[in-house]
């Protein structure tokens, strides 16, 4: 069985082009239909000094009282209200996977999110958060962000560099690779090469962003089946490694809905046939 932390808290109508903030309970729905080898487990909460372990505490408290905008550009309470469990279930899920291998965190929005703002959906940055907690309660020595959203990951650099977090090993493929779908080839052939990059990490934080899909209106140059081999790569080398992963969501905007869902749905499938079959 794979863990997959969810709980209905999550999800909010963020009134945004983004679906992140809705998406978790279509995710689930989608891979409880599809996998009897899941389970649902309800994350905690993370707390305001867990959240203040990646962030400055103004910036924390002010979004969590409605008086900073979210990083969907709005100071919604539905929307704060999901951010202590959002964080919480990527937290939820890198501990579980210290002890089982893998587990899952269907959420996204992290990214972005800077040490004093938020911004591109984002607004708190529960891989950062995640890290440090771990790194603090002595879980863990090196942990590893695997990053492959489309976008750089400008909040998860900002915050490593702000704090001088040299216990984590970052990677954003939205750093190094364009979106030329010509290069896609070269791009998976470099995955091996990219996961020699967390030898020695305790656990690795990944990234499963839908929107490098060759439709995505904010990515545009990998097919289906180039995304389900990236995923396939990312996780027969890290059980391979002996490497611990916690994934989530991360981007994706297509429309209908339903093709971006259908690219998470492979994540699955890929994550179950390398740590259940």
């Amino acid at each position: 069985m794979v863990a997959v932390y969810y709980r209905d808290a999550m999800v909010a109508d963020a009134q945004s082009f983004s679906p992140s903030a809705g998406k978790p309970r279509l995710a689930v729905d989608s891979w409880r239909s599809r996998f009897s080898s899941i389970e649902i487990r309800e994350p905690e909460p993370a707390t305001v000094e867990q959240l203040c372990l990646a962030h400055d505490r103004a910036y924390v408290r002010g979004v969590l009282d409605g008086v900073i905008e979210n990083g969907f550009g709005n100071r919604l309470a539905v929307v704060a209200a999901t951010l202590p469990y959002t964080n919480g279930a990527m937290l939820a899920a890198a501990r579980a996977a210290l002890l089982d291998g893998v587990a899952v965190a269907p959420v996204s929005g992290f990214h972005h999110a800077c040490y004093e703002c938020g911004g591109g959906y984002c607004t708190f940055n529960g891989l950062i958060v995640a890290a440090r907690v771990l790194r603090e309660a002595g879980a863990v020595r090196r942990v590893g962000i695997l990053d492959f959203d489309e976008h750089y990951g400008n909040g998860t650099v900002d915050i490593i560099k702000r704090l001088k977090l040299d216990f984590i090993e970052h990677y954003s493929a939205g750093g190094e690779w364009l979106d030329d779908p010509d290069k896609a080839p070269e791009f998976l052939a470099q995955i091996p090469h990219i996961m020699q990059r967390f030898v020695g990490c305790d656990v690795l934080l990944y990234q499963a962003g839908a929107d490098p899909h060759i439709d995505d209106p904010l990515g545009g140059w990998l097919t289906t089946e180039q995304l389900r081999e990236r995923d396939r790569l990312v996780f027969t080398h890290s059980k391979a490694m002996r490497l611990p992963v916690a994934w989530n969501l991360a981007g994706g905007y297509q429309t209908p809905l339903r093709k971006v869902l259908d690219i998470h749905d492979n994540t699955m499938r890929e994550c179950l046939a390398v740590y259940v079959a």
